[in-house]
């Protein structure tokens, strides 16, 4: 598979180099490690958020940096979580004395890691707060996870915790804020194609030409069921069905919505994925505050999409239309 890339073994290094060299203003890199913070970090009088994980879905998590948003990203190598020493670091880059809340996605190795940084931290007068992201609705436990995979609903734990911390709030305040997000979000995904690790150079699961998968994760994992090809209104169905049943929404209720591409998908099959949504939305008499399209959380170039929906009440919409401004978004 051809890829736009030198040596695979230094992919992440300098996929970091180009981001900086894009945005030098806004981003830094600390010295000697695959981590990225505001220019400006610490930012004095607030509580720094941070998240991390591993390479190969960006814009997550270093494309979230800014304004309203990340203080600070770690990136792993491909699929592979950050180390306990980046994590650190990183969170001590951020910390202005009023804290730090690291926004984990749920996987074993995230969780172990960040959780090992945050004790490394508080040896040295950090004080740490956690959120674990557990959006993903297809799987209970998988081979990365005990419980549930975090995915795409951790943007909106990003935008909604960022916004609060650029309010001046606390980091009770900022922690409660992001586990409401986490308590009110679910997520499916499902795939077209398999990725390619720049590594590996081939897809990581044979996908008939004729076939889709179901449930998949981010990480070039099969989902949990492979079927016969369907129409975009079909697959629309099927994932929002399976969301809106796990979130079990009263009539009436206030929501965000996110068609959030793989890496691989046209914006132009992303709104047709869009558009069916919405109607969904309307069938079950649910009121969409805000509609997001586009490449938000990816699995490298696999062609596919997920679809997130999030109960939203006034707190919540207040902060996710707060104003943000980082690389890969902006809120006016």
């Amino acid at each position: 598979m051809k890829k736009l890339i030198n040596e695979p073994a230094d992919v992440v290094d300098e996929m970091l180099d180009g981001m900086v060299a894009a945005y030098p203003d806004r981003l830094r890199r600390l010295d000697g490690y695959e981590v990225l913070v505001r220019a400006d970090a610490p930012v004095d009088g607030k509580v720094g958020i941070v998240s991390g994980g591993g390479s190969g879905h960006e814009p997550t998590h270093a494309g979230y940096i800014g304004d309203g948003m990340l203080d600070g990203a770690a990136a792993g190598e491909v699929f592979t979580s950050p180390t306990a020493d980046q994590l650190n670091e990183m969170v001590k880059a951020c910390d202005a004395g009023e804290g730090v809340l690291c926004v984990v996605k749920n996987y074993e190795g995230d969780v172990m890691n960040f959780e090992t940084a945050a004790e490394m931290a508080e040896m040295e007068d950090v004080e740490v707060a956690q959120v674990v992201v557990d959006d993903d609705v297809a799987v209970e436990d998988s081979l990365y996870t005990s419980g549930r995979r975090g995915v795409c609903g951790t943007i909106l734990v990003h935008k909604a915790a960022g916004a609060k911390a650029a309010e001046g709030a606390d980091l009770t305040e900022v922690q409660r804020v992001a586990e409401k997000v986490v308590d009110n979000v679910g997520t499916m995904g499902m795939a077209l194609t398999s990725c390619v690790t720049p590594e590996k150079g081939e897809p990581t699961f044979d996908l008939g030409e004729d076939e889709l998968e179901l449930g998949i994760g981010i990480h070039g994992e099969p989902g949990t069921e492979r079927a016969d090809m369907m129409s975009a209104d079909e697959i629309t169905e099927h994932l929002t069905e399976k969301v809106l049943a796990d979130l079990d929404l009263d009539s009436g209720q206030e929501v965000v919505t996110i068609v959030n591409g793989m890496g691989g998908t046209p914006m132009m099959e992303l709104f047709v994925v869009n558009k069916r949504l919405q109607e969904l939305m309307d069938d079950h008499d649910l009121v969409v505050h805000d509609a997001w399209v586009g490449d938000y959380m990816t699995s490298l170039d696999m062609m596919g999409c997920s679809i997130t929906v999030c109960a939203v009440d006034d707190e919540l919409k207040e902060l996710l239309d707060a104003p943000a401004d980082t690389p890969a978004l902006k809120v006016q």
